[in-house]
């Protein structure tokens, strides 16, 4: 079977993650997007980062370098990454009101928190995703 450009992306992300992260007991979860998980993942009270991101675009990998470094960090081991790839989920982005590749969407259960596009400050970054956790 034939991998998707997305889950390829996905696949490679994770890996990365999950590489930087060794030794950890937990990290971030990084999946592909799919509505019925996210929808899962707000109603129970979840941290999710939505990452509208794209293999070609270098902003894109920059975000995801330091969400890789944040994957090392304790506090952030419940948030779910859930990765809309700009070139194939063209549905799924317009859902979410996100209308560029790295879109970065901060959702606490339910809530959205914050919203960034072109963010690769890694301080700015991670406020975003503290935004998710609840206080």
């Amino acid at each position: 079977m034939r991998m998707t450009y997305g889950k390829r992306l996905a696949a490679a992300t994770l890996a990365a993650c999950m590489t930087l992260a060794a030794g950890m007991a937990q990290a971030i979860e990084v999946r592909p997007f799919e509505a019925s998980a996210f929808e899962a993942a707000k109603s129970a009270g979840k941290p999710v980062v939505v990452d509208v991101t794209a293999s070609w675009c270098s902003t894109c990998q920059a975000q995801q370098r330091i969400m890789a470094e944040l994957a090392k960090k304790p506090e952030f081991s419940d948030v779910l990454v859930l990765q809309v790839d700009v070139d194939t989920q063209k549905d799924e982005m317009r859902s979410l009101g996100a209308q560029s590749r790295s879109t970065l969407i901060a959702f606490d259960g339910a809530n959205e928190t914050q919203r960034t596009v072109g963010d690769t400050n890694p301080q700015s970054v991670e406020a975003l995703f503290a935004s998710t956790l609840k206080r």
